[in-house]
């Protein structure tokens, strides 16, 4: 629809026109100077319908959507979706009135056309965009979508906004189909899939990630090769932000999270316990055959009685019914000081309050090596906060280091300096005896 049909566009070029020949110029001069003062007053007018729009009508529709209890107008505003739309209408005007200043022109009205469609395709795009953006927050702000990568999705539907637009403008540049176009683009496929071969990936494992759930927004993730160690802050169409445990921020590319490995906690998380998984590592020549004396001194541990005696009963009875000659300690059966170590790891370990009793529990031996025989706790804490989760390891840890030597045990230790003084001083002092 016109906004001035033809016969008023005539009469308002007319009287400009006979304004202008008022001042005796030749017919070229006076047809051009209308023309600019026509562009002049076109240019004044648009400034102030976008004046108007923008500081009046714009601040009132403002007004009204504060008062409004919805957020989505709040969005809006802050998107700045009103105010790109506002823009729409000085450049529909300009086209409607580009007939008229350009009258004694024709040609330049095809190219004062093609400027004001471009500026049209362009404004629109960006109303779209933020038209997305919108939506974009809106979901942010929705509990069901606030861990899933929305952000990689949304700037795929931007990308084809712009590329759509870039296909238009190129249209009403060349005057040409963009079915053309679009062949033409086709033989530049293999350029374009160089170009944006990242944002490709990107996209396609954005949906494997999200329709495998393998990450979402504000879980816990370790990934050693791009030295990520924290919470994921968002997930984009070419990255993910992890923002590490001492505060500093690690990129990662998405189609890194299909093509390599990493380490997602947010089952441990979801089960609300974490796992002790830590060997104490007992040095072998300690390791011997407890004594009557010892047996009866370690029943003093509270912890230990019950199993000494229980113990104490079954060997006792296996050894006589199998007349087992008790003089040599190979024959029968007999605790040994890290039998009754590891037992009473478990027990005191099973009784700690902070410790799961319903996830998987064991305190085992380890294969032995030449750092001694490990003793391996494996288990779970009633927590997943990491300072509580080393807060409860610690002071498990720091009771069996120190319960060690009352089972006559030693912690195998790589000799240290000291060790070496007083091994240097024992071959002194013999060398000294012996002479």
């Amino acid at each position: 629809m016109e906004l001035l049909d033809k016969n008023i566009q005539s009469e308002l070029y007319r009287w400009a026109m006979h304004l202008v020949s008022k001042l005796g110029l030749t017919q070229y001069s006076t047809t051009l100077l209308t023309s600019f003062l026509l562009s002049i007053s076109l240019l004044i007018i648009l400034y102030l319908v976008d004046f108007l729009l923008r500081k009046v009508l714009l601040l009132l529709v403002i007004n009204l959507i504060n008062k409004s209890k919805t957020k989505i107008d709040d969005l809006l505003i802050k998107n700045k979706v009103l105010q790109f739309l506002t823009h729409l209408v000085p450049i529909i005007i300009a086209k409607e009135a580009i007939p008229l200043i350009f009258k004694g022109f024709p040609n330049w009205i095809n190219i004062a056309m093609q400027i004001t469609d471009v500026a049209l395709v362009i404004a629109v795009g960006f109303l779209f965009n933020a038209i997305v953006k919108t939506f974009r927050d809106f979901l942010r702000a929705n509990k069901s979508f606030a861990d899933k990568p929305i952000d990689s999705y949304l700037q795929v539907i931007n990308i084809l906004i712009f590329f759509i637009c870039g296909i238009l403008t190129f249209s009403i540049v060349t005057g040409k189909s963009p079915i053309t176009f679009l062949v033409s683009l086709g033989a530049a496929s293999a350029v374009l899939m160089l170009v944006f071969k990242d944002s490709i990936l990107g996209f396609v494992a954005s949906i494997q990630v999200s329709m495998n759930d393998m990450i979402r927004v504000g879980d816990w993730i370790e990934m050693n090769k791009y030295g990520a160690d924290g919470t994921v802050t968002e997930i984009n169409l070419n990255t993910v932000k992890v923002q590490n445990f001492d505060k500093t921020i690690t990129t990662i590319p998405t189609y890194a999270l299909i093509s390599d490995s990493f380490r997602n906690y947010r089952g441990m998380q979801n089960a609300g316990g974490r796992r002790i998984k830590r060997s104490i590592n007992i040095k072998i020549s300690s390791i011997r055959f407890v004594t009557e004396e010892e047996i009866q001194e370690l029943k003093k541990i509270r912890m230990l009685h019950d199993y000494i005696v229980d113990r104490s009963n079954e060997i006792k009875q296996y050894n006589m019914s199998n007349k087992v000659d008790p003089t040599v300690l190979a024959n029968g059966r007999r605790m040994t000081n890290v039998g009754l170590f590891r037992q009473y790891v478990k027990t005191y370990t099973y009784n700690n309050p902070r410790i799961r009793k319903d996830m998987f529990f064991v305190v085992r031996q380890m294969q032995s090596t030449e750092h001694g025989l490990p003793i391996e706790l494996f288990m779970f804490t009633d927590t997943t906060v990491w300072v509580e989760y080393e807060t409860i390891m610690a002071d498990i840890f720091d009771h069996i280091i120190a319960v060690v030597p009352l089972f006559n045990l030693e912690i195998y230790e790589s000799p240290s300096s000291d060790d070496v003084q007083l091994i240097a001083k024992a071959l002194r002092t013999t060398k000294e005896a012996e002479s």
